[in-house]
């Protein structure tokens, strides 16, 4: 029973943030945003725990299509950094600064970058690629993702100090060639280095946020006998064998459970 308290607890933490929302912003839209988001991945927490082969990429697709194709595309809202850093300026919040500030800022406290594993609809296309497992040894260029960072500050801090019009519209329409670029950037960077989540490593300035978790996969040292699986499968080059929080790339855990449904051992939970 111990293994269904983690997807009952995000269950629990979403329906609650839905009704506080609903209820402090007069508006039932969010009471079904986050609680549609927060079933899907519920919803795939748990068939992960039941070992089901397809378990993640089913919420990606319910939350990734969701947040695309009607948040983004049929609503018109910029759920980017790009649209975060607009409602920010504009004093707003609603909309991207407050998925951000749920899913990206104060969610990352608790589920680090469980975001990443589920729900990022960039990941969700990435994800379909060849190579799951990383075929080449990490480079070292995590860097560019702080000019990612800084340049999408920079577009919208420009828009307004050059006092563009019409920047609800150009909102827009940076949403779709934003994602055009990441969805081309991330394929020609994962058949280039033959890693599905390059995009994720080096590129995506979202996880400038992304530096702590309070649930995180441990491992069970008395039952592992150091047999590499979990480091082999691991898309993100994560050492879950070490429990310490200094461990190898340690804040980028997507918590896609491979290694704990892998692992010959039941040594990681």
């Amino acid at each position: 029973m111990k293994k269904y308290l983690f997807p009952i607890i995000i269950f629990i933490l979403f329906e609650s943030i839905a009704i506080t929302l609903w209820l402090s912003m007069n508006n039932l839209f969010y009471l079904f945003n986050f609680s549609y988001i927060g079933f899907s991945i519920t919803l795939g927490v748990f068939l992960s725990i039941k070992k089901y082969k397809h378990a993640r990429r089913i919420t990606q697709l319910l939350v990734g299509l969701y947040m695309l194709v009607y948040l983004g595309l049929i609503c018109n809202e910029n759920m980017q950094i790009e649209g975060f850093w607009y409602y920010l300026f504009t004093g707003v919040f609603e909309a991207a600064t407050i998925h951000y500030a749920i899913a990206k800022i104060f969610g990352v406290l608790i589920f680090g970058r469980g975001w990443c594993g589920y729900a990022c609809w960039t990941a969700m296309v990435l994800d379909f690629l060849p190579y799951k497992i990383p075929k080449q040894p990490r480079k070292n260029l995590e860097w560019i993702r702080y000019i990612t960072f800084t340049l999408s500050f920079l577009f919208v801090a420009m828009l307004f100090l050059m006092h563009i019009t019409n920047i609800e519209r150009i909102m827009f329409w940076a949403f779709i060639i934003g994602n055009l670029l990441y969805y081309t950037i991330g394929i020609t960077l994962a058949f280039l280095f033959q890693d599905n989540r390059a995009f994720c490593k080096y590129i995506c300035p979202i996880t400038i946020f992304l530096n702590f978790s309070l649930f995180r996969i441990k491992c069970d040292t008395n039952k592992c006998i150091s047999c590499g699986k979990c480091k082999q499968l691991c898309p993100m080059n994560v050492d879950i064998t070490d429990n310490s929080r200094k461990r190898k790339n340690a804040t980028e855990c997507i918590l896609c459970l491979e290694c704990v449904k892998n692992c010959p051992k039941n040594a990681l939970q």
